[in-house]
């Protein structure tokens, strides 16, 4: 049976999730500026109520942003430290895809827009659809205007807004959800269910490789006009 453990420190939630002999155990706590303190605690304390020794983890999986950056580095810095010691594979889950994958096991809904507040007068945002259980992104993930977030090309259907990107400028993105969790933050235990997908179709990495997406850093330069 595989031993997975997810942790994700991009947003103001800290929280950690195990899959063990097929059970899911979680610890989930929103504690602005306390990830640093907390999330190695929560670790022990979520290892030890389930009986399981880090050497017992497979791979750990980890929110990889896009989120607050202080927090995806806690979150990096940790995961590194304990898969070069445990020499494990690691898996980066984008924070959007947790976002929408949480509305699917909260609410049911088949396709969601995820928008994380990222500050500046921008949103993180990403849609994604339900494809076997599993959220899939549709289209790319990008950092941008509210006025600019828009659906995928085709886009049909109902769509639910999550994430706290709706929570503060709902009223500016053109999308109209049938609808929302403007206060929706991402949970490990909805990152840890992405990551037994990514796990299964063998996409575990090197620790070296365990890298933010912070999209800020990928903003695409605009083609000159003809």
């Amino acid at each position: 049976m595989t031993t997975l453990l997810a942790l994700d420190t991009a947003t103001e939630a800290c929280s950690v999730a195990l899959l063990h002999d097929g059970k899911v155990l979680s610890h989930y706590e929103v504690i602005p500026r306390l990830h640093a303190q907390r999330l190695l605690p929560m670790i022990q304390t979520l290892l030890g109520e389930a009986g399981v020794e880090l050497s017992a983890l497979d791979a750990i999986a980890f929110g990889r942003g896009p989120g607050a950056f202080t927090g995806i580095r806690i979150a990096i810095g940790v995961v590194q430290g304990l898969a070069f010691a445990l020499d494990r594979p690691v898996l980066p889950v984008s924070n959007l895809a947790v976002l929408a994958q949480r509305a699917l096991r909260e609410q049911g809904v088949q396709q969601v827009a995820a928008a994380i507040d990222a500050r500046m007068d921008e949103v993180y945002w990403g849609c994604y659809r339900a494809e076997q259980g599993e959220m899939r992104l549709q289209g790319v993930e990008a950092v941008l205007p509210p006025e600019q977030a828009s659906l995928p090309r085709g886009a049909t259907g109902d769509w639910f807004g999550a994430g706290t990107g709706w929570g503060t400028y709902g009223a500016r993105i053109a999308v109209q959800p049938a609808g929302q969790d403007g206060g929706m933050l991402p949970h490990a235990e909805d990152l840890l269910q992405l990551a037994r997908f990514a796990w299964a179709r063998g996409e575990g990495l090197p620790a070296d490789q365990a890298q933010p997406v912070y999209l800020r850093d990928k903003v695409a330069t605009p083609k000159a006009a003809p």
